[in-house]
């Protein structure tokens, strides 16, 4: 019986050369992070970098990630990040993958020059990792 290959629709679109694929997985991972390395960087203590909330202040006060600025995307701006060194790096999140506020933040801190990541999952990936929720602002 001849050897007869037929391809999935995983592979009918043959993967990227390995050389490639290292390139675009090592810059997917500048633009991004998730939340279990964020927990682990503020678990221990070695956080290089500000964790925003860009939610709304109610929904901050509501429940928010713990070590998390309050910094409502519509409010980033050159004032409001003048405390903070111009390497600082900025990691974001907002609700979950439904929201695109983490993204217009990460948006409007990249126009202003400022190192930034985006928090995968957001709010809906802390809950969904099993990670703790601070209240109050």
């Amino acid at each position: 019986m001849p050897n007869t290959v037929t391809n999935s629709t995983v592979t009918e679109i043959p993967a990227a050369a390995p050389a490639e694929a290292e390139v675009h997985f090592r810059r997917k991972l500048a633009f991004e992070t998730d939340c279990a390395d964020v927990h682990a960087a503020l678990a221990a203590g070695a956080a290089d970098f500000v964790l925003l909330d860009v939610r709304g202040r109610k929904a901050y006060a509501h429940a928010h990630v713990p070590g998390a600025v309050s910094l409502p995307h519509r409010d980033i701006g050159e004032k409001r990040l003048a405390d903070y060194p111009p390497a600082t790096v900025f990691v974001v999140y907002c609700a979950g993958p439904h929201c695109n506020g983490a993204d217009r933040a990460a948006l409007r801190l990249a126009q202003l020059r400022r190192p930034v990541k985006l928090m995968i999952g957001g709010m809906t990936g802390w809950a969904d990792e099993g990670l703790p929720f601070a209240e109050g602002t």
